[in-house]
């Protein structure tokens, strides 16, 4: 596929005005006969470094899928599949992963994709099942590969390869540089491009604050430090991370009783409450995420303020990829580490100042926004346009009264400015969005 073909979509729905070294040199790359290993940091734009020479890669639709691409988590095969969606408009995009629906997925597969974005497991199985064929697959990328091995899927990686004979590029990207790659993965002459080293100037745009806790808990001083780093009157987004579920649990608890717009993410949650947690914190309504290490890489988090460590991470790679969260594309960030009576500071915590709690400050915690639960999604054939367009002419609101919506298969997420909500649900009740009724009202 040709380059004036697919990079207008870059700028014109991606918002990108120019690509960074890596991704032009990840473009170029697809004209050499060489297989490719990328190595670069988190928030480095390597989602699109990747999808851009699966474009020049590309063919017109055959009716076969031209492409596979794995990553390890679901969170991860959303985020990709999207960006891929934007950039790949001449193609269909099918994601597969856990906790969707696998009758949605059989049905999205009838018309064969030309690109499939999947966890390792269920592609496996849709493959077993025969409800895709992969053998016409002529190029793979394994996302996040080090981490897919990390996670025990090193087995099902294999089988799923067996079953792609006609493979022809490879394009691996890692975070972390890997030493051993597995047997099955059998490289043509393979090229590196490293950026991990440009993940330097990190370091130079955060500040790492120590937050000396009077209590074992920790809880009072994170509330405090919560209401003395939001006092400028507008609350940021901040992610609180824990080494625990449990404590994570209680933690959002506590935040939630003393009204702070907080809402949790781990593991234990199911797909429709992860990705849920996800719209709430990135379109402002609860800018506050209480999460494990679950949330700390992988995931599509926009202009994140602060890192709190209300636990310190037990190694030092939990504790980079924590820090990246925030400072990321040339953006400033701050980092909290709260520091309990004898507790001992991990050897790899290096810290820029003292952060004196001010326990004065009283701030308000809650945003200005909440979110409404829309009962109709992608398959009802509702788009954020439709739901935008719905919103103002029948609920007599201005564009501007509205922030971020998510349309996820079965459902939508709208961010609302809380002061128009009672207005806006009077004028839209019994009215139909796209002929038909849909349920409209604030999500709990």
């Amino acid at each position: 596929m040709r380059e004036k073909e697919f990079l207008p979509a870059v700028k014109e729905r991606l918002g990108i005005e120019e690509l960074n070294e890596m991704q032009k040199k990840m473009m170029a790359s697809a004209s050499e006969p060489h297989d490719i290993i990328l190595l670069s940091p988190t928030g480095s734009g390597k989602t699109l470094a990747f999808t851009l020479p699966v474009m020049k890669l590309m063919k017109p639709s055959t009716g076969r899928v031209q492409c596979v691409v794995v990553a390890p988590s679901r969170e991860l095969v959303v985020q990709i599949a999207g960006v891929m969606r934007e950039v790949a408009h001449d193609f269909r995009v099918v994601a597969l992963y856990g906790g969707h629906s696998v009758e949605d997925e059989v049905n999205s597969l009838k018309v064969v994709p030309d690109i499939i974005v999947s966890t390792p497991g269920r592609l496996l199985d849709h493959a077993v099942r025969k409800n895709v064929d992969l053998l016409p697959v002529r190029i793979l990328v394994l996302d996040e590969f080090d981490k897919s091995l990390e996670l025990g899927f090193e087995e099902e990686m294999g089988k799923i390869i067996k079953r792609m004979k006609n493979v022809s590029r490879f394009i691996l990207t890692s975070a972390t540089s890997a030493n051993v790659l597995p047997d099955f993965l059998n490289l043509d002459q393979p090229v590196t491009f490293n950026y991990l080293d440009k993940n330097t100037g990190l370091r130079e745009r955060m500040k790492v604050h120590r937050v000396d806790s009077d209590g074992k808990d920790k809880l009072e001083s994170l509330l405090t430090l919560l209401h003395s780093i939001n006092s400028g009157g507008k609350l940021e987004k901040s992610i609180i991370f824990v080494n625990h579920r449990e404590s994570a649990e209680r933690v959002a608890d506590f935040l939630s009783k003393n009204k702070v717009s907080s809402v949790l993410y781990h593991g234990a949650l199911d797909q429709r409450e992860r990705e849920t947690a996800l719209a709430l914190f990135n379109n402002g309504s609860r800018p506050i995420l209480v999460a494990t290490d679950l949330a700390a890489r992988g995931l599509d988090i926009e202009k994140v303020a602060s890192v709190v460590h209300y636990h310190q991470p037990l190694t030092l790679e939990a504790y980079t990829h924590r820090n990246g969260r925030t400072a990321r594309v040339e953006e400033e960030g701050d980092v909290y580490v709260l520091v309990g009576p004898e507790e001992e500071v991990k050897e790899f915590v290096e810290f820029d100042d003292t952060y004196s709690l001010d326990t004065s400050a009283k701030t308000r915690l809650s945003s200005e926004f909440m979110t409404l639960y829309v009962s109709a999604g992608k398959r009802e054939k509702i788009s954020k346009g439709d739901i935008l367009g719905f919103l103002v002419k029948e609920g007599d609101i201005s564009p501007d009264d509205i922030g971020k919506i998510n349309v996820f298969d079965h459902y939508s997420l709208v961010a609302v400015k809380e002061g128009v909500v009672p207005r806006l649900l009077n004028a839209v009740e019994g009215k139909k969005l796209k002929k038909e009724k849909r349920r409209i009202s604030p999500l709990k």
